[in-house]
């Protein structure tokens, strides 16, 4: 992915896209394609103190000045109040392939600045190749460091740091945190400056969610490298809380593309989108030390790992990549933790008990144990670790388990009580809870009878009685096709409730047609992916809610209260555009004409990675034209069900 001056020729045109790499541990570097920050999450280093979480922000970014003749030009772009630097007038070109890769040009002088991370660790790296011109040269970098919450901001108030440095590098302690901060150059002199501050670093995104938008950070000192009239020098440096060992970064780079090529190759697609979409999905799959164990981040760059995120995303992340050792890994560890037949919702930044707010995730989690065994028909690892929790968790929505989730008399489940939110659609400002969804969704039994029939499957594939699980989803099947249809509006109700069925159109509905064992009759399914298609398709996925109802919200801006409230009453979903394209190609039989539809539909996601999170996936984006991305700019189920519908739905692989 190449970008020319076009893409900056001013300061808010060049923030509107971001790059994130990130260190398969839950650390991550993020900026924008001009290197200003524009969010509190924006950094060089976030580093992952207890792997995935307690993340931190460690260097906030580098601030390059070049002296030639007596002149200084500065390669860097800073936002205070009132103020932007323009270093980013000096930007020639910028490259993803697959490191962020700035291109500067000045006078006679080039310099290329390359940023990655090495995988496993808390390290960033930042190699830089400088083609001097005519003239010695002195090149600055003046490391912006920080030490806080990821989520949080900082004064200088309220930091301070111990420093101790030599001629190649420095450590930095932050006061009252046991945690060393090491930045090392492999080239020139550190000169040290006391009580240096960077004051008011402004950020336009988080100014546009209503929060606090400007912060300080510390300011150690800084590097200098000397070049000769027509030198040409590489300069490595690294910024870890962990040793650096190794300064070379040719050295390191070429390991980490190594790691990356080996990935694009086990997939095995000869497609570029896709290959594109596999180095994506590689920066979701962390190891999580509680565990010891494989998990899945549900997005950049705020989410942790999330039961539900993790289980839609598990079959286009690990299997549609052939990463199945991870898919088994992820499978066996959400096993070991269920209760009380619910899988964690959440593990929580801080490392206390999981979370279990969640009727839907434990249901996912059959039909991610199902992709698993299409793809890889490993059933032995099935029997032997995951069909006594698989059955642990039918019994316990058969006879009720917490947060009023159990059986009705019908067959179908019945879930939530009070303020709780316990489906997808979880948004909630204190006590107003913006989608109130107590009783029957739809989909959570679209995926119930799915449950039952991937048992009946298993069962049946393990010589082991099947008549309790294929009676019982004969059962929900009757009774969802009776209670569910909507006949004034030939679609699905989205809740059935003690108050009546709420007829408004989402798109969860899609799901009795999408998941692996259809719950709907098909004539019925034609009905309702026409529907969805007229109400809620858009170029970028589903919307949550039709235009045509009254409560509908086509713009996620504003404060928390503004964009919660908009977040699933009519925020486009990019992960829905994958369960459409499937249950679409079911009911039309799977044409050639409907893989040639297929395709047409992925076609926009093309044109979206080089946009918002370059090389990426956006969570959600505006209802209203023109569709403007939002919400988390790379997020773990949208590049899965992008990746998996293309690669089931379209190479039909």
């Amino acid at each position: 992915m190449e970008f020319g001056k076009s893409y900056w020729r001013n300061f808010e045109q060049g923030i509107q896209r971001e790059w994130v790499v990130s260190n398969g541990i839950g650390g991550f570097a993020s900026s924008t394609i001009i290197g200003a920050n524009t969010r509190r999450y924006h950094g060089l280093l976030i580093a992952s103190l207890n792997p995935p979480i307690r993340r931190h922000l460690i260097l906030s970014k580098l601030d390059e000045t070049i002296e030639l003749r007596d002149t200084q030009y500065q390669l860097y772009t800073n936002q205070t109040p009132g103020y932007i630097s323009n270093g980013y007038l000096h930007l020639q070109r910028f490259i993803l392939d697959p490191f962020p890769t700035f291109l500067f040009s000045i006078k006679d002088v080039y310099i290329e600045k390359k940023i990655f991370m090495i995988y496993g660790r808390n390290s960033v790296v930042v190699l830089y190749k400088i083609f001097n011109g005519s003239s010695a040269m002195n090149f600055k970098i003046t490391p912006i460091v920080n030490f806080r919450d990821y989520h949080g901001d900082s004064s200088k108030q309220k930091m301070s740091f111990e420093k101790k440095n030599n001629s190649s590098g420095l450590v930095i302690k932050p006061n009252k945190h046991d945690v060393n901060i090491k930045i090392k150059i492999s080239d020139g002199n550190f000169t040290g400056i006391d009580n240096a501050w960077f004051n008011n670093m402004e950020y336009a995104i988080e100014k546009e969610r209503g929060l606090k938008s400007v912060e300080d950070h510390y300011i150690p000192g800084y590097f200098e490298i000397k070049l000769k009239p027509h030198e040409t020098k590489f300069v490595t440096l690294a910024a870890s809380t962990d040793e650096i060992e190794n300064i070379n970064g040719l050295e390191l780079i070429e390991k980490e593309q190594d790691r990356i090529s080996e990935l694009i190759e086990k997939a095995g697609y000869r497609n570029e989108f896709i290959n594109t979409l596999v180095v994506a999905a590689d920066s979701f799959i962390v190891h999580r030390r509680s565990t010891d164990a494989k998990s899945i981040l549900a997005g950049y760059p705020w989410f942790t790992d999330w039961g539900r995120d993790t289980m839609i995303a598990l079959p286009g992340l690990t299997l549609v990549t052939k990463r199945f050792d991870d898919a088994r890994e992820i499978l066996l560890t959400f096993s070991k933790y269920i209760m009380d037949g619910l899988i964690p919702n959440m593990f929580p930044d801080e490392g206390q008990e999981p979370v279990y707010n969640t009727v839907d995730a434990p249901l996912w989690y059959f039909e991610a144990v199902f992709k698993y065994l299409a793809y890889t028909d490993d059933y032995d690892f099935v029997k032997e670790y995951i069909y006594t929790s698989l059955k642990q968790i039918i019994e316990k929505y058969v006879e009720g388990t917490k947060f009023s989730i159990r059986m009705d008399s019908d067959g179908l489940i019945t879930a939530g009580e009070g303020g709780l939110q316990l489906t997808w659609m979880d948004a909630k400002v204190g006590d107003w809870v913006v989608t109130p969804r107590h009783g029957k969704a739809v989909e959570v039994n679209a995926l119930w009878y799915n449950a039952l029939k991937v048992m009946e499957h298993i069962s049946e594939k393990l010589n082991l009685n099947t008549k309790v699980y294929s009676d019982a989803a004969d059962i929900v099947k009757k009774s969802f096709n009776k209670i569910f249809w909507n006949k004034d509006r030939s679609c699905l109700y989205d809740v059935v409730s003690r108050l009546g069925p709420d007829d408004r159109i989402r798109p969860n509905q899609i799901f009795a047609v999408s998941l692996s064992f259809p719950v709907l009759d098909s004539d019925k399914a034609k009905k309702v992916v026409g529907k969805v298609w007229e109400q809620l398709y858009t170029s970028y996925g589903l919307r949550s809610l039709s235009p045509e109802e009254a409560e509908y919200k086509g713009i996620y801006i504003g404060d928390q209260l503004s964009r919660d409230g908009a977040y699933h009453q009519g925020a486009v979903w990019s992960w829905l555009i994958g369960p459409f394209i499937t249950a679409y190609r079911r009911v039309e039989d799977y044409s050639e004409k409907s893989k040639v539809v297929a395709k047409r539909l992925l076609e926009p996601f093309k044109d979206h990675i080089y946009d918002a999170c370059m090389g990426s996936i956006s969570e959600i984006f505006d209802g209203d034209e023109p569709l403007i991305p939002r919400g988390a700019c790379s997020q773990a189920w949208g590049v899965a069900e992008v990746l998996r519908s293309y690669v089931e739905e379209v190479l039909e692989k």
